[in-house]
């Protein structure tokens, strides 16, 4: 039997959630022994599946002295575990045609792989052996390590990620969102074994698991096939247990600063940011802020676009973003330009932010972004990873499931006078630039 309703609350004591969605799709949740959620979406006429293993703990939640043990984690996973070597993990999806990664994030990390139907029980056995078993040998951390470091080396090199990373510390402040989730050379050299493995311990347990699975996929195969995957792993599923709680959606204290921070790097082009605190992910204008986005610079007939790069011809790119947390987010505009044009560009950046709060947007401009965020979540979600993503967000984050049709309807809800009113509360906070390029002082930059 179907759920009748669009939007389905997902409480953590419901043992079975099943919803129908549009193409014959039907989303199902329980909640096995130990607390572990598992989420599933059968799609007919699919031959593969996606299955995601989340653990609800990012980068935000480390425990001081334990600061980069989530992505050294997500490293530490790969390279064996008492049944198999790191290599055995490879060729498992190698020799199917699948393949397998994982991603650190503020505020969950995900261990997954897409595969053929036929080779999901695999898929399920060699994540979860991961998962629970992970040897974290000292030798695979010392390597694992310098891999990091390289990584981190990689990541500064790009003046881009460097700026949209103090931009955000600039935003977000003391706050535990505002690090940067691999953490710094400095933390990555420092951290021992005895921290990676204390925050091993301490998360990854049962009742912060959960699985999410889209594609061609039997729900009660799937809670069988977890169950067994995690007993073999040596956890005891208890009983009754409880999974862990959602995190509090209560914002925090983030104001936000007036800056004009720069950093210099030997480059070509300067990188710009501006922008402020945003609103947190279960905010209902979460839909209103993805249409705002869209207006303003969501694609070459943005505002943005047009003003900075098609009239004016000030940079190459320029956007504008969002991102949003249990009780946190921040929104920014970005610009790569010449280092000569960065002080207009940035008069740019902030006249056409005060032109959205203060005069609205036309009828027209929000058909159009309607349209194109439309367009996306459905082309987006042809996909059994963004599905199997979709599923992952709606436990760990917003409490609820939204299907397809639901969501465009919430879309097309969004009114001009929705969209203004956003513009003026976020113009109204204290806004940080940050510019990355090749300038010694800040007294180089004077915005006019």
């Amino acid at each position: 039997m179907l759920d009748p309703s669009a939007t389905a609350p997902i409480e953590a004591g419901d043992p079975t959630l099943i919803h129908g969605e549009p193409g014959g799709s039907v989303v199902r949740r329980s909640v096995l022994r130990g607390g572990v959620r598992v989420l599933t979406e059968a799609m007919p006429g699919q031959r593969s599946a996606t299955i995601g293993l989340w653990i609800g703990v990012g980068s935000r939640d480390e425990m001081p002295g334990q600061f980069g043990s989530t992505h050294f984690l997500e490293h530490l996973l790969f390279k064996g575990t008492e049944r198999r070597s790191a290599l055995e993990i490879a060729q498992a999806f190698d020799e199917v045609g699948g393949e397998s990664n994982a991603a650190t994030a503020k505020e969950s990390t995900c261990y997954y792989a897409r595969v053929l139907d036929s080779d999901l029980p695999m898929a399920i056995d060699v994540i979860a052996d991961m998962i629970t078993s992970a040897k974290i040998d000292p030798e695979d951390l010392e390597q694992e390590r310098d891999v990091i470091l390289e990584e981190l080396a990689m990541d500064a090199d790009d003046p881009g990620d460097y700026a949209h990373e103090r931009f955000v510390a600039a935003v977000l402040g003391d706050h535990p969102l505002g690090r940067p989730i691999g953490g710094t050379p400095e933390i990555i050299t420092s951290v021992s074994r005895d921290d990676v493995l204390k925050h091993y311990a301490r998360n990854y347990v049962p009742s912060e698991l959960v699985i999410t699975a889209a594609g061609s996929l039997d729900h009660d195969d799937v809670c069988s096939l977890v169950e067994q995957a995690l007993e073999r792993g040596g956890w005891a599923l208890d009983e009754g247990a409880d999974p862990a709680p959602r995190r509090s959606h209560q914002p925090a204290e983030i104001h936000g600063q007036h800056t004009l921070d720069v950093f210099h790097r030997p480059v070509e082009q300067a990188h710009i940011i501006m922008g402020c605190p945003g609103i947190v992910a279960t905010d209902d204008r979460r839909f209103t802020m993805n249409v705002l986005n869209a207006i303003l610079g969501g694609g070459m007939s943005s505002r943005l676009f047009q003003e900075v790069r098609e009239k004016r011809g000030l940079a190459y790119a320029t956007y504008s973003f969002s991102a949003g947390y249990s009780d946190a987010g921040y929104f920014g505009m970005y610009a790569g330009c010449g280092p000569a044009k960065v002080e207009e560009a940035i008069s740019i950046l902030g006249r056409e932010f005060e032109l959205l709060a203060s005069e609205g947007v036309t009828e027209d401009e929000l058909k159009k972004a309607v349209g194109q965020l439309s367009g996306g979540i459905v082309l987006t979600l042809e996909d059994p990873g963004s599905r199997m993503s979709r599923l992952g967000t709606a436990e760990l984050v917003l409490g609820e499931f939204r299907d397809i049709d639901e969501s465009l309807a919430r879309l097309r809800a969004v009114t001009r006078e929705d969209i203004q009113a956003l513009a003026q509360e976020l113009a109204s906070r204290p806004r940080t630039i940050t510019v990355v390029g090749p300038f010694k002082t800040g007294n180089e930059i004077v915005p006019a």
